[in-house]
């Protein structure tokens, strides 16, 4: 399974990264082959100052080895060994009508001083980040989320929507990162559900987040926006970057294993502000989107 998911991000990131340059029209991916010195390594490829990113990462990562102490309490385990693959990756336009888009697919495995494998599942989700809400744009990200669940399981779309509006929730701030999309994780073999029909999950939602994002970046891309609405922007990239460094499960694993940091903080925007108590006016499309933000809504 390590080997057959490992072959299918890479080839996802090939077809991720070929379009977003296609999308954008001038910038182009810049690629770094980095090895972890405790095993495995990884593929980064990065995209900056374009005409519609202004940063961006997909990359991926297959690193393996022992199970640092500080994980080892984590996953309640002892002296283990593991494996963990996965493609994550951050999108942040230059346009304040674009909103920044997340996603992450990964596959775990861990392994006994035996080398027998002792434990695995999958995880992984996609997540929107708008500036300016256009209810529009939700629904059409959610809808595709919503049709990839579907094949598989009728209940997945609600249960994973909520979890994502769990998981992306800025606890200090007491507001979501975005408007969600799908979180699920620790996604193991059971009766209902053996690994390659989680493989098959995973990979459908992976397979369709170019046609849950593409379209609203298309519409989006070229629309006029003032300096005011660009600061608005900085502003909300703050918070982003605010779960990714107090509260991401993700971003945490890399820095205690060891990873490589390029790779983990390339999630973050490369213009960000961080203003004392700044409150939208009353009424405004600054302050529904914060209004959203509260209260998750239903978008399907």
């Amino acid at each position: 399974m390590k080997d057959k998911f490992f072959t299918y991000i890479q080839n996802l990131q090939d077809t991720i990264t070929s379009k977003l340059e296609e999308v954008d029209g001038k910038a182009r991916f810049k690629e770094d082959v980095w090895k972890r010195p405790e095993g495995g390594g990884g593929r980064t490829r990065v995209i900056e100052n374009g005409n519609v990113f202004e940063k961006g990462g997909v990359n991926i990562s297959g690193v393996h080895g022992e199970l640092p102490k500080s994980m080892q309490t984590y996953f309640d385990v002892a002296d283990a060994d593991f494996f963990a693959c996965g493609l994550s990756l951050v999108l942040h336009p230059k346009n304040p009508m674009v909103p920044t888009v997340h996603a992450n697919w990964r596959y775990f495995e861990i392994y006994n001083k035996q080398g027998e494998l002792v434990d695995q599942w999958f995880g992984g989700g996609q997540d929107l980040t708008p500036y300016y809400l256009f209810e529009e744009d939700a629904v059409h990200f959610h809808s595709i989320c919503k049709k990839a669940c579907d094949k598989h399981n009728p209940e997945f779309y609600s249960k994973y929507k909520k979890r994502c509006d769990d998981y992306f929730w800025n606890t200090h701030r007491n507001e979501a990162r975005g408007i969600g999309g799908l979180f699920f994780d620790y996604c193991k073999a059971s009766e209902k559900m053996k690994m390659n029909d989680w493989y098959n999950f995973v990979s459908e939602v992976g397979d369709n987040f170019l046609s849950s994002y593409i379209p609203i970046v298309t519409k989006r891309k070229d629309a006029e926006f003032t300096k005011l609405q660009r600061e608005w922007q900085e502003i909300r990239r703050g918070r982003y970057v605010e779960f990714n460094l107090v509260h991401d499960k993700g971003t945490l694993f890399g820095l205690k294993t060891n990873g490589r940091i390029e790779s983990i903080l390339m999630s973050l925007p490369p213009h960000v502000q961080w203003r004392y108590d700044h409150q939208p006016s009353s009424g405004s499309e600054e302050a529904k989107l914060l209004e959203v933000l509260k209260h998750p809504k239903e978008w399907v």
